[in-house]
């Protein structure tokens, strides 16, 4: 008897033991977030699909699909800050700015990059990088944007529970929405990278400045 309460009790800790090891570390101990807070940028719905992504989806339907598991947030930790800085500071230097007219010879093109690309690019290759090292697809999010002047931008908004952090390759510095000199427009849905939601931007008019300062022109963005 005593032999067989022993061995329940092991097999028990067993469970729990290999419970706690196949629990992805940004899942753990995350209590619930508040997204009013003004560190999330507000959505209002539904809204239209970047051409560029439309085109991507259709060359990558596997990329596309709904997600099967929804993490509305990632916990920050030293460690996965560091996995952003480190994946945000090589793409920004690897990659070539280029525009797509000059590669593709069309207007948008979206796809990932191969030495050479623009911030669409950029963005995805991020994306897909984080997700190989483990972070939750539903918590790295396109994101469109509009410069000072007008022009369009991607980059790469990843949903932390510090907030929705915004990786751009214009900008070697990891800010908080709020922090970015852009005024945003939409991003990709958390549940369904297919489709799109309208960001509701409030903020008043903001200047655009890339890395140390220097204001971009650059039409490879």
């Amino acid at each position: 008897m005593q032999i067989s309460k022993f061995v329940k009790r092991a097999m028990g800790l067993m469970v729990l033991i290999l419970g706690a090891a196949a629990t992805p570390a940004w899942a753990a101990n995350v209590q619930p977030v508040d997204f009013t807070n003004v560190a999330f940028a507000p959505v209002s719905g539904a809204t239209s699909i970047p051409i560029g992504d439309v085109g991507f989806c259709q060359r990558n339907p596997n990329e596309c699909r709904p997600n099967t598991q929804v993490v509305d947030d990632v916990h920050l930790t030293p460690k996965n800050w560091q996995q952003l800085l480190d994946v945000n500071s090589y793409y920004n230097t690897a990659i070539v700015p280029e525009t797509d007219m000059a590669l593709y010879h069309v207007e948008e093109f979206w796809t990932y990059p191969h030495g050479f690309g623009d911030c669409e690019d950029i963005a995805l290759a991020k994306q897909r990088k984080l997700v190989e090292e483990g972070w939750p697809a539903s918590a790295l999010l396109m994101t469109v944007v509009k410069e000072s002047d007008g022009e369009g931008h991607a980059v790469l908004m990843v949903r932390t529970d510090r907030g929705d952090m915004i990786l751009d390759n214009q900008d070697s510095t990891i800010r908080d929405w709020r922090n970015s000199p852009y005024h945003f427009l939409k991003r990709q849905s958390q549940s369904d990278p297919g489709a799109w939601i309208a960001i509701t931007d409030t903020r008043p008019n903001v200047i655009v400045a890339g890395t140390g300062g220097q204001v971009v022109t650059s039409a490879a963005r």
